[in-house]
């Protein structure tokens, strides 16, 4: 599957979004889950609190960031998630609540499932 889109939680829903699925493993603040409109929460697709921890402390360690990242998600548990993802209907537009587009932990997942496909 090469349909994965990206979109912060805080952007409203959109018909064209498909399944909504909100990578993070912290709710986000300040939004409801009404309004939110997920159809799924993986947390186990999201960092470690110590990866996210550490990115955030040091965001310019974008590759190291992404490498450790890779890493955690050969894990069983993520795995499992990275299946159930993966066998959702297209397209499937993954949510995320950081505030950095183009440094963040949805697009770092959305690389490595289209290198791993």
């Amino acid at each position: 599957m090469s349909d994965w889109r990206l979109k912060r939680i805080y952007e409203p829903a959109e018909p064209g979004n498909g399944t909504r699925v909100l990578v993070d493993r912290l709710w986000p603040r300040g939004i409801t889950k009404d309004k939110a409109r997920i159809d799924l929460w993986l947390k186990d697709l999201s960092p470690s609190d110590a990866l996210r921890k550490r990115f955030h402390g040091h965001p310019e360690d974008w590759e190291a960031f992404r490498s450790a990242y890779a890493e955690e998600l050969l894990g069983a548990a993520a795995q499992a998630a990275v299946a159930q993802l993966r066998a959702l209907p297209t397209p499937v537009t993954l949510l995320y609540a950081a505030k950095d587009e183009q440094k963040n932990n949805a697009l770092a997942l959305k690389l490595w499932l289209e290198e791993t496909a």
